[in-house]
């Protein structure tokens, strides 16, 4: 309307500016040349603000002109003139004057430069530059406007641009500046100079981030050459193989490939495994339709449809074609429940499908068999004593499918839960998958699809949405996080952090459909669904108290922790089975907002903090005839407890409440501070994390309080807003909690750290996650009826109190140029919508283009979008529309340009290169190109011949082996003189060892030290003693205090080895008082054997002196080696005599 205005108010001012009287010729608007009226949009109503000021003073004059005018006519009718002459005023311009009376006038644009860059006289010998004396802001903000290429070249001009652009701000502005984010819903606002209606812009962008170690350079420059490698649309490389051919060029796929999924109808379902980290692979996709109740396996490199599912003969029905007069989703009437068939499809497990339909059953198939199976259903059995109500199959319809597509849950839940069902009579049912390759449940051995677990939620009330969290870990689960979150018809919530445990049964009895039921009912009291407390269901105004009901109130199944008695489980059975026995039309009547068409979205990874975190989204879209649309958020956020002071309790269990203590030395001493483990190193944090839990049951550990806090997020001003269909993103940096962000808790596997950045050491303290780039943002949308797509934080500011309820405005509007939104995807770097039309397109969700990207596919024909138009516009409907996309898949990893969609029953694959993104991620080493004519090699390898390649890849080999080898080398030598290697230990653990060893040895040196001393003295003055009787010619020792005082090894060491000299040079070999007898000679006289009584006396005495000094040596040495062994606290055996081999065989 506002476009009409301003084209009337310009002919208008063409036509009313000559203030004479003009004839009734003119009155009308034939002379309208104006633009064809159509849809407004914010650039027509941006670009029509200019001339406002010029068509107001034309407006003014041509008013009071049209006053003049019906003031003389006015005195003319009085004196009884003749006025069929005089002209009317133009009705337009009073259509003008009220809507700009009625409507706020719009805000001039800005004309002419904020700042006025003045020159400034400057004396030519000046070589100062004015730009050093412009404030940092002032260039960061400057610097912001360059490429990322001219950004990081700026940092080579001087040592304050260097500073300035390796920093993080610089950066940060400069993604602000090209990615505008939220700013791009108002654009009217971005050049506003008026300060008293002035937005306060912020640079924070909510987004998530592309690599593991990311920063906000390697954020920016990723982001920009991803998009920009999107809209080029290179086709990937094919991978070599054998059928290659020999030329020097390498194969090229194609971008885009599409082919048919051999199925009947439209398919809504696709899933896909891509491999993760350095397992990427070529993706397989299932996809299904649930119009009929099928599914089929395909592989898009090959272009070709598996046999798996083409020769099932089952199909389905649809509620509608059972029950032709009954409306769907409880309304009407309300006396039957009955929706469209509900599947999922897995591509590692197959599909399963339910029945909408009263009496429908649940049919599964797993991709391990051709046909399907029917699973079990109630029974009708009743054990109210149980806690077991009866429930009738005819009566009941599924509502609700879900089937694992990771072995996380099937695996740490023991097989017990891999399938889940909700029925409109609000009872959960888990079943099996069977023996699966990642469950080590050996000893419990599972049909497939046999029933393990059974709950009652919302008796009579359908649960309409199952969502489980495919990340699911250990971790998570010791740290008490949600894994499983249903929604039933009244928007209630309900969660589960804990896994049933099924009862022993003896493996040699056989179990029937009932037994297993039973079981199943055991199974599933060990746990116990927690309800959402602000989303609990509101009662009608009842003034009168007719109903003679609660409407707020409605029982559940309990579980064993409450220990109730038997009276006390039947009368609550009782009383589920009469809540059972409701009709719709019951709750319509006792209960606000019964709406089976909600849609759920959980963000389990997010957190607070505190092991918690998780956000519940339900959306009310709206389709009813009087439902307005509604998306409420619920945060889960858990509060530490302020302990009282007057009351002694147990320490508490988390991080948070519990001061850091000095852990005791190795040694008995304090604590080296070279060895104290720092705050910031990883398995500290993992400790505490899972200290957090206390393993018994309750849903919140001690000394923490769990809350609930609501949120709303706004439309951004759309009125008549009806959703279609949601998305969330699940990009792999986007499933991770803070604990498992290897960019905050720096524990990230080796295959998840970032190509572009060097990773954090585990000394540096750790990230803050509001410095995170994107703030660890995860993005969802909603797709409208009027083709607009809407994105909101789903990790937004959370309110502060439980009463309170924020309010978050959408950070991206996407309006495309399809009628009606039928699916969305969205992954961390792009977004993609599909239309009823067929047209698929990929957006920037920070809208650094309005524009979309690419278009993946082109809208059909404009005979087709007419036939569409015609159908919608029936009684009918449109019904099964082939020409719609039904179904969205994306790459979790953002860095890989990969997806499909299912037009009809045709499948469209695409796959672009992210080369521009390689170049960044490895900066290789570019040998330069000889220049034209040149005989020199600037090649190292020409891809000319087979036997070039053969040298160069010979030559790399050799190289590798070279370098493999040198490392080796250096391993093993830093494992010899460090051990390195020792006990294949951590760093951390390899240093405490070190310092264990080396206070062992201090201690071991210090008393080997003094014991040495004490024997050396002792030996010293035994020998001074004895030295006065054994010799004859020895004078009196004087006392000296060199003998009296402790000696040091080394003086020790010279008087023994002077000692041991002397006493082999002393005596000659003749002064031995030892007989020698000598061979007669025959012709020679035999001298005397009687030696001389004086050499024999001279050599007694020095023999008795060497004697008792070599005595008085060995006695001090055994005594030190005594003294070592009665100190070591693990002596060494003793060595055996023998030395030969066998079983007590010696030789000597």
């Amino acid at each position: 309307m506002q476009s009409e205005s301003q084209a009337l108010s310009t002919t208008a001012v063409t036509e009313n500016t000559p203030r004479t009287p003009t004839s009734t010729s003119q009155h009308g608007i034939h002379d309208y040349d104006g633009s064809p009226e159509g849809n407004p949009s914010p650039t027509d109503d941006v670009g029509a603000e200019s001339p406002i000021s010029a068509e107001q003073l034309a407006l003014d004059a041509a008013l009071a002109a049209s006053l003049q005018d019906i003031g003389a006519a006015a005195s003319s009718e009085n004196r009884g003139l003749n006025i069929r002459d005089t002209p009317s005023p133009p009705a337009y311009n009073r259509i003008v004057e009220y809507e700009q009376a009625a409507t706020p006038s719009a805000r001039k644009k800005d004309e002419g430069p904020v700042f006025e860059v003045v020159k400034k006289a400057r004396s030519p010998n000046d070589k100062r530059s004015p730009i050093q004396d412009l404030p940092n802001e002032i260039l960061t903000h400057s610097l912001a406007h360059l490429t990322p290429s001219d950004l990081a070249s700026m940092s080579l001009v001087s040592k304050r641009f260097h500073d300035l652009v390796t920093g993080p701000h610089a950066w940060r502005t400069a993604f602000a500046h090209y990615f505008p984010g939220p700013d791009s819903i108002n654009a009217m606002l971005q050049d506003d100079s008026d300060d008293d209606q002035a937005v306060v812009r912020s640079e924070k962008r909510a987004f998530t981030r592309l690599t593991a170690l990311a920063s906000w350079r390697s954020e920016y420059i990723m982001r920009t050459r991803l998009l920009r490698s999107l809209s080029r649309g290179k086709p990937v490389p094919a991978p070599a193989s054998t059928h290659t051919p020999r030329s020097g060029h390498a194969a090229i796929s194609a971008p885009i490939t599409m082919y048919s999924s051999q199925l009947l109808t439209s398919i809504n379902h696709l899933h896909a495994t891509y491999g993760s980290g350095l397992n990427k692979r070529f993706p397989r996709f299932v996809h299904g339709a649930d119009d009929y109740g099928t599914a089929t396996s395909s592989d898009p490199s090959a272009a070709k449809v598996d046999p798996w599912g083409l020769s099932d003969p089952n199909t389905f029905l649809q509620f509608a074609e059972r029950f032709p007069g009954d409306s769907q989703y409880g309304l009407g009437p309300g006396e039957v429940i009955g929706v469209p068939n509900v599947m999922d499809v897995s591509q590692p497990y197959g599909m399963v499908f339910g029945e909408g339909s009263p009496g429908g059953m649940t049919y599964y198939r797993s991709t391990e068999e051709m046909r399907g199976r029917f699973l079990t259903f109630s029974s009708a059995m009743s054990k109210p004593d149980l806690g077991i109500p009866k429930f009738l199959s005819s009566n009941e319809a599924i509502t609700s499918v879900w089937l694992a597509k990771s072995p996380a849950i099937p695996a740490l839940s023991e097989g017990l839960i891999g399938i889940m069902c909700g029925s409109s009579l609000g009872v959960l049912t888990a079943y099996s998958l069977g023996s699966i390759n990642a469950g080590n449940h050996r000893d419990q051995r599972f049909g497939r699809g046999e029933m393990t677990a059974r709950w009652v939620l919302s008796p009579g009330v359908p649960i309409i949405a199952i969502v489980v969290d495919n990340e699911y870990s250990l971790k998570r689960y010791a740290q008490n996080r949600i894994w499983a979150v249903v929604l039933n018809a009244l928007g209630e919530a309900f969660y589960l952090t804990k896994f049933p445990k099924r009862p022993h049964i003896d493996r040699s009895i056989r179990m029937d459909d009932e037994m297993i039921e039973r079981t199943a009912w055991s199974s599933g009291r060990t746990v116990y669904w927690n309800a959402i407390e602000p989303s609990r269901r509101v009662a009608k105004l009842d003034p009168y108290a007719d109903s003679g009901v609660d409407g707020s109130y409605s029982p559940r199944s309990s579980w064993n922790g409450m220990c109730l008695s038997k009276e006390q489980t039947k009368a609550e059975t009782h009383e589920i089975e009469d809540f059972a026995s409701r009709k719709p039309k019951d709750f319509q009547r006792t209960c606000v907002g019964w709406d089976m068409r909600r849609r759920l979205e959980v963000d389990f990874a997010g957190d607070d903090g505190n092991n918690a975190g998780e956000n519940v989204v339900v959306f009310e879209c709206g389709l009813e005839e009087e439902s307005t649309p509604l998306v409420k958020r619920y945060t889960r956020c858990r509060i530490l407890q302020k302990a009282s002071t007057d009351t002694a309790s147990t320490p508490p269990l988390t991080a948070g409440s519990t001061e850091p203590s000095t852990p005791p030395s190795l040694f008995g001493g304090t604590t080296s501070p070279a060895l104290a483990p720092t705050s910031s190193l990883s398995f500290d944090r993992l400790e505490d994390n899972l200290s957090q839990d206390g393993f018994d049951g309750s849903a919140t550990p001690r000394q923490m309080t769990e809350e609930w806090r609501t949120s709303e997020f706004l439309l951004g001003g759309l009125k008549n807003v009806q959703m279609l269909t949601t998305a969330v993103d699940n990009s792999t940096f986007a499933t991770q909690t803070m604990s498992e962000d290897p960019l905050l808790g720096f524990s990230g596997m080796s295959t998840a750290s970032s190509p572009s950045l060097t990773p954090i050491s585990a000394t540096e303290p750790g990230v803050n996650a509001a410095d995170v780039p994107g703030q660890r943002a995860r993005l969802c949308a909603v797709g409208t009826k009027l083709g607009t797509v809407l994105l909101w934080n789903m990790r937004g500011p959370v309110s502060r109190s439980v009463e309170a309820t924020n309010m978050l405005e959408p950070v991206r509007i996407v309006y495309t140029d399809s009628p009606q939104i039928s699916c969305l995807a969205l992954s961390s770097l792009y977004l993609v919508h599909g239309g009823n039309d067929g047209l698929v397109q990929a957006w920037d969700p920070l809208a650094s283009d309005t524009q979309p990207i690419r278009t993946l596919n082109s809208r059909f024909s404009s005979r087709a979008r007419r036939r569409l138009v015609q159908a919608q516009a029936s009684a009918q409907g449109v019904g099964i529309n082939m020409y719609a996309a039904g179904a969205l898949s994306l790459d979790p990893d953002p860095t890989v340009l990969r997806g499909m969609v299912s037009l009809g029953n045709q499948l469209r694959y695409w796959s672009y290169s992210s080369s521009a993104a390689d170049q960044y991620k490895s900066h290789k080493r570019r040998l330069r190109r000889s220049e034209r004519g040149s005989n020199n090699g600037g090649e190292r390898f020409s891809g000319a011949t087979r036997t070039n390649l053969k040298d160069y890849i010979a030559n790399e080999k050799f190289e590798l082996d070279r370098e493999k080898q040198l490392r080796q080398k250096d391993a093993q030598r830093f494992a010899g003189r460090f051990g390195t290697e020792l006990l294949d230990g951590s760093e951390e653990e390899m240093l405490a060892y070190a310092a264990m060893l080396s206070q062992e040895t201090l201690e071991q040196e210090s008393r080997r030290r003094v014991s040495d001393a004490s024997t050396a003295f002792s030996t010293a003055a035994s020998s001074i003693g004895q030295s006065n009787w054994s010799t004859a010619d020895a004078t009196p020792a004087s006392p000296s205090p060199r003998e009296v005082a402790p000696r040091t090894d080394d003086e020790l060491d010279a008087d023994i080895a002077e000692a041991i000299r002397q006493s082999l040079a002393a005596s000659p070999g003749a002064g031995y008082d030892i007989p020698i007898r000598h061979a007669k000679p025959r012709n020679k006289k035999a001298p005397s054997a009687k030696s001389s009584p004086r050499l024999a006396g001279k050599s007694k005495e020095a023999e008795m002196s060497d004697l008792d000094f070599a005595l008085q040596l060995s006695l001090a040495e055994e005594q030190s080696r005594r003294s070592l062994e009665e100190s070591e606290p693990f002596p060494g055996l003793p060595v055996a005599s023998g030395r030969g081999k066998g079983k007590g065989r010696e030789r000597a």
